[in-house]
């Protein structure tokens, strides 16, 4: 599934995102394809694949947004967003405490 990691990287970055989403939509409506779509069946797999990589990347960016604002609204603060540091992977630090007078 590398071509899947790839895609929902590319698409969640904002600098990419609108050019993928520009050229599935051109995709979709081109004549030209992987299978031409005058094959039945054949033809609009490559269109399905596409389209539903498309609209299941699009439809969890706003699950992700509306649950980000719903938790801005309610005060709370996700795990990731409470600590940019990772807890498991810090090195406790031992420091020796002196008084300066």
């Amino acid at each position: 599934m590398k071509f899947y990691d790839w895609f929902r990287q590319s698409i969640r970055n904002p600098k990419y995102r609108w050019w993928i989403l520009g050229g599935a939509a051109v995709y979709l409506i081109s004549p030209i394809d992987i299978s031409p779509d005058f094959i039945p069946f054949i033809g609009q797999i490559d269109d399905v694949v596409v389209m539903t990589l498309v609209v299941s990347e699009i439809s969890q960016m706003l699950l992700d947004r509306v649950k980000a604002n719903k938790d801005k609204k309610s005060g709370t603060v996700s795990a990731q967003a409470a600590s940019p540091v990772d807890t498991a992977d810090s090195i406790p630090v031992d420091v020796k405490a002196v008084q300066i007078d």
